[in-house]
């Protein structure tokens, strides 16, 4: 077996880093995305009006039990057949990304919002505080606090899932890896780099995670 030469790795530094910088943007973005859209998911999912409870549990159910890769596939294959226009691939895979992780997102937000007891809401109507302003002041910041770590427990998992965009042709930085791999035919140290690296980012939010503060941690796994 041939000695390993981490030299050449370091001379595609570049390379790689643009095909990182890649996966934390399209990461990022699907985070804001999925939060927002999640956020407002849950609102319907708690609507006292059933039929819009059940659609909004209908599209959670939907993305919940599809895999990923399928999302993506769709969005760049199927999307631009009914709009008549191509679409391309990174808007593809953030739009799949986004609406896939928006089922995840919902599901965290209501939770958190439902972990906090009835009555406080109650303590603050009777204090004459309005139900937007008792969900503004004594709901939601309590909630934040009980769903943050695992928000950012499935964003840590929404960041390696960002690997999956090769499908559609995206540079992402384990395609990159990949690449130059083959290209280099240096497959060992290419690939251990790439382990290394989304260990250190992941490894790094997982800590992140579990200095919130006793009984934050744990995670959201699907």
């Amino acid at each position: 077996m041939a000695p390993l030469d981490f030299g050449i790795v370091v001379k595609n530094i570049p390379y790689l880093w643009e095909g990182l910088q890649l996966s934390l943007l399209l990461a990022a973005l699907a985070i804001v995305g999925g939060i927002i859209l999640g956020a407002l998911l849950s609102v319907l999912r708690m609507s006292r009006f059933k039929p819009v409870a059940l659609l909004a549990l209908g599209y959670v159910n939907f993305f919940r039990s599809v895999p990923l890769i399928l999302v993506i596939f769709w969005i760049y294959f199927l999307v631009p057949l009914v709009l008549g226009k191509a679409t391309g691939p990174f808007l593809s895979a953030w739009v799949a990304f986004t609406l896939f992780e928006t089922a995840y997102y919902c599901e965290i937000i209501r939770a958190g919002v439902q972990s906090i007891p009835k009555g406080q809401i109650n303590a603050g109507l009777a204090s004459g505080m309005t139900r937007l302003q008792a969900m503004r002041h004594i709901v939601m910041p309590q909630a934040f606090r009980n769903m943050t770590p695992i928000l950012l427990t499935q964003s840590i998992i929404l960041f390696q899932d960002t690997s999956l965009v090769y499908v559609v042709t995206l540079r992402d930085f384990m395609t990159s890896a990949a690449t130059v791999a083959n290209q280099e035919l240096k497959l060992v140290e290419f690939y251990l780099f790439a382990a290394v690296v989304y260990f250190i980012i992941c490894f790094t939010g997982s800590r992140l995670v579990g200095r919130l503060g006793p009984g934050w941690g744990g995670g959201f796994r699907r």
